[in-house]
């Protein structure tokens, strides 16, 4: 497939019969840079039912960004950290930045935080220290705690138990199997799945879909990447998450209407989506374009 090919988005699914929400993706990442585009990726979303998104950063010039976005369309909400990949020499001012951003009114989670163990660009102690700090934070500020968990399963865990888990906390793209999914479902934990489930190869993937109760259970695109079967290596954005939610369905033995309508309430209770403030008029759609602004 040409990389030409591979950017280009796929036509739009089928509509769910249900509304839901996309509880993690990446706006900026898609291509967005302001309001305009915003609005336009959440128009084609809301086509296909997929009526609201939250939008997470990974470093801090993407956390002013999401901010900025959650303030340009009312569908959209964001979460704030510094993604374990990017922490092998953060200052304490940059700490101080997420967590001042992190206090804003429309930033529904801390994240995403974690462990990252399959890539080599932050080592073990930095990661695990940032991670601790992000879990005191959302504690702090008494908002969910989201998770990137790659190859870290147990230290994860681990360090969950340990500093003591904050009142939610949601396994973004979740990667394990059903023991781990019984272990994160009987802590409380809500578990996020993204394209993956969609791959046939992903056997242990969907056994954990299956055994994860239906109050727990969130569906995302992780976009622009991990785009579903059968578009995979596709331009992925928020209105692709239907395929996802289709197979989930199909997995659990449900219709898909009654799982998009549950992932969609699950997301809103934990986000306190019904909560947010409304979009601030002083922060317009154009405004401030570029992510580093």
């Amino acid at each position: 497939m040409s990389g030409a090919a591979r950017r280009e988005r796929p036509e739009p699914p089928a509509p769910l019969g249900a509304p839901t929400v996309d509880a993690h993706t990446h706006l900026d990442a898609c291509g967005c840079v302001d309001g305009a585009d915003v609005t336009a990726v959440m128009d084609r979303a809301a086509a296909v039912g997929v009526t609201r998104a939250v939008t997470i950063a990974d470093d801090l010039d993407s956390a002013r960004w999401v901010v900025r976005a959650a303030h340009w369309d009312e569908r959209v909400a964001a979460a704030v950290a510094l993604h374990p990949t990017r922490t092998a020499a953060v200052t304490d001012g940059e700490f101080a930045e997420i967590e001042r951003l992190a206090g804003d009114p429309r930033v529904v989670a801390v994240g995403e935080t974690g462990l990252d163990y399959h890539w080599d660009h932050s080592p073990p102690p930095a990661q695990q220290a940032s991670f601790r700090w992000h879990i005191d934070l959302a504690k702090r500020l008494g908002k969910p705690l989201m998770i990137h968990d790659r190859d870290a399963h147990e230290d994860v865990l681990e360090i969950l138990r340990d500093e003591g888990a904050p009142g939610s906390v949601v396994f973004h793209c979740f990667s394990g199997d059903a023991a781990m999914a019984r272990e994160c479902s009987d802590a409380g934990y809500l578990l996020s799945f993204a394209g993956p489930v969609t791959f046939k190869s992903s056997h242990a993937l969907r056994e954990a879909a299956v055994v994860v109760p239906e109050g727990q259970l969130l569906v995302e695109t992780d976009a622009p990447f991990l785009t579903p079967h059968p578009y995979r290596g596709r331009a992925n954005e928020p209105y692709c998450l239907p395929w996802t939610v289709r197979v989930l369905a199909a997995l659990r033995g449900v219709s898909d209407e009654r799982l998009a309508e549950s992932a969609g309430r699950n997301a809103e209770r934990v986000f306190r989506l019904a909560e947010l403030p409304p979009i601030t008029p002083t922060i317009r759609p154009g405004a401030a374009g570029s992510r580093s602004a």
